[in-house]
Parts: C-alpha cells; structure tokens; sequence
C-alpha cells in the first residue's frame, strides 16, 4: 500500500515540534516526538487494519481509523491502495470537532432543541 501524508497531518506534525521546542523548551523530546510518531504511522501501509474505528468511540459512521502514539492519536483512512493520514492531534483535544464538525455541529444543533 501507498501512505499519503495531508497537509494537515504535515502542518500538526510541524506546530507538535514547535510547541514541544518552544513552549516547553525541550527541543530535543520535540524531534524525538515527532520522530516516534512518523515511525508510528509508517507502519500503516504494512497493517493498515490495526487501527481502531473511529466510529467504535463515536456513535457516528465515519471512514477513519487511528493509532495511538505517546500521547497523539494519528487518524487516516484506508482507500483502496492508499493509507492516508488526516491528522495527528494531541489525545486530549476535541478531536471529534476538529474531524467531523458538520456532524458535531449537527449533534449539537439535536441536543440544543431538547
């Protein structure tokens, strides 16, 4: 299989290096961190089915698939051929939000009217 990494997956890996550096001023676990993600997902095209749907953690029928590394979970989705990665953000964010907000505003359009 073929990986395809999204500029958006490219620009998370970007701004975890540079919050790790510069925020935390640890310049050294920034590239260790973003190192151990990307051999992480790299194993995907290999064993593209080990990650767990995400539609198992969210009532919502979804395409994607993540994987757990350190404290990121990376989310692609497999086509055909390709293992695609979409995104890779820090466990505690909303990532629900962040990856479905059509369907997260939809849900929260549905429990506004109750």
């Amino acid at each position: 299989m073929k990986l395809v990494i999204a500029p958006a997956a490219k620009e998370d890996l970007r701004e975890i290096k540079e919050y790790i550096s510069v925020k935390l001023c640890n310049p050294t676990a920034a590239v260790n961190v973003v190192k151990k993600i990307i051999k992480d997902y790299k194993m995907l095209p290999d064993t593209p089915e080990i990650g767990i749907p995400l539609n198992r953690i969210i009532d919502v029928e979804t395409p994607y698939r993540f994987i757990i590394s350190g404290n990121y979970l990376v989310f692609y989705q497999i086509n055909h051929d390709t293992v695609e990665i979409h995104r890779v953000l820090y466990k505690g964010r909303d990532y629900f939000r962040i990856l479905l907000p059509e369907e997260y505003a939809n849900i929260r359009d549905i429990s506004d009217d109750n």
